[in-house]
C-alpha cells in the first residue's frame, strides 16, 4: 500500500528543509513524495533540488493559491493513501506513516484516518502553543463546531475520486469544505486515532489576521448553505470555546 504525501510551498527557504526531511525520514513505508512549488524566487527550489533523487515529483510554476497547488499534487498522486503536509509542518515522529499504513491495512473498510496536531512556535517546534485534540466523527460532529485537523487527515485516493478535489471558491476554507463533504455529505467511513500526527507552526493562511479569520468564517457559512445543511445558532460560540480550550490543554 503506497502513501502519497503532497507538500505545497512558496518562498519558504527558512524551514522547507525540515519539512522535506520529516517526510523522507518516515520508516518502513512505500512513499511517494510530491512537492508543488509556486515558482519561489528565494532559495526554496535550490533546497528542494538537494533531495531531488528522493522526491517522486517536483513542479515549480505559478499557481492560483494553496489549494490550486494541492490539486496539482493530487493530479500526480498514484498512492493508495494521500496526505498533505504543508511546508510549515513536520510529522510528529518517524513512525507516523507506517502506523497509518497499518491502520488502513488492518481494516479495509476505513476510508479516512485522522488524529491530533500540535500548534508550535515558529522558531522552536518543541514549544507548544495550541493542543488540538480531535474526537470520533458522529452525526453531531460538525454541528458542535468540530472538524478533523487537515494536516492530520489521510484518505484513500478513491475518496478524492468520488467527492472531488479542493474547491478554490472557498479560499482559505477550502480544506474545511473538503472535510465537510467527505464526512458530513458523502459519509465515508472514518477512524479517529487519539495520537499526535503533525506539528504545525503557528501563522497559517487562515490565522494570519483577523480579516482572514472573518473571511474563513463567512466561507464556512456558505459551505453549509451550499450543501443544504442548516447550521445551528450555537455553532460559532462553540467554535470559539473549542479553540480557547486548545490553548489550555
Amino acid at each position: 500500500m503506497k502513501i502519497s504525501i503532497i507538500t505545497v510551498v512558496y518562498n519558504n527557504e527558512k524551514i522547507i528543509r525540515q519539512t522535506i526531511e520529516s517526510v523522507l525520514s518516515q520508516k518502513n513505508i512505500d512513499l511517494e513524495y510530491i512537492i508543488i512549488d509556486g515558482a519561489s524566487n528565494d532559495n526554496t527550489l535550490n533546497i528542494i533540488n538537494e533531495y531531488i533523487d528522493k522526491i517522486s515529483f517536483v513542479i515549480s510554476e505559478k499557481d492560483k493559491g494553496i489549494y490550486d497547488a494541492m490539486n496539482k499534487g493530487l493530479a500526480l498522486a498514484t498512492g493508495d493513501i494521500i496526505g498533505i503536509l504543508n511546508s510549515d509542518d513536520i510529522f510528529y515522529d518517524e513512525d507516523i506513516l507506517s502506523n497509518i499504513h497499518l491502520e488502513f491495512q488492518s481494516n479495509s473498510s476505513i476510508d479516512i484516518i485522522y488524529g491530533n496536531i500540535l500548534y508550535v512556535d515558529y522558531n522552536n517546534t518543541d514549544k507548544i502553543i495550541r493542543n488540538w485534540i480531535s474526537k470520533d466523527y458522529t452525526d453531531t460532529f460538525f454541528k458542535y463546531a468540530n472538524v478533523p485537523p487537515h494536516p492530520s487527515t489521510f484518505v484513500k485516493k478513491i475518496v478524492y475520486q468520488k467527492s472531488g478535489n479542493y474547491n478554490q471558491k472557498y479560499h482559505n476554507a477550502s480544506d474545511y469544505d473538503f472535510l465537510f463533504r467527505i464526512l458530513e455529505i458523502h459519509k465515508f467511513k472514518s477512524k479517529y486515532i487519539n495520537t499526535y500526527f503533525v506539528k504545525m507552526r503557528m501563522g497559517g493562511a487562515s490565522n494570519k489576521s483577523i480579516k482572514n479569520r472573518i473571511l474563513q468564517n463567512l466561507a464556512i457559512i456558505k459551505i453549509w448553505n451550499d450543501n443544504n445543511v442548516s447550521m445551528p445558532l450555537y455553532f460559532f460560540p462553540i467554535k470559539i470555546i473549542n479553540k480557547l480550550k486548545q490553548y489550555f490543554l
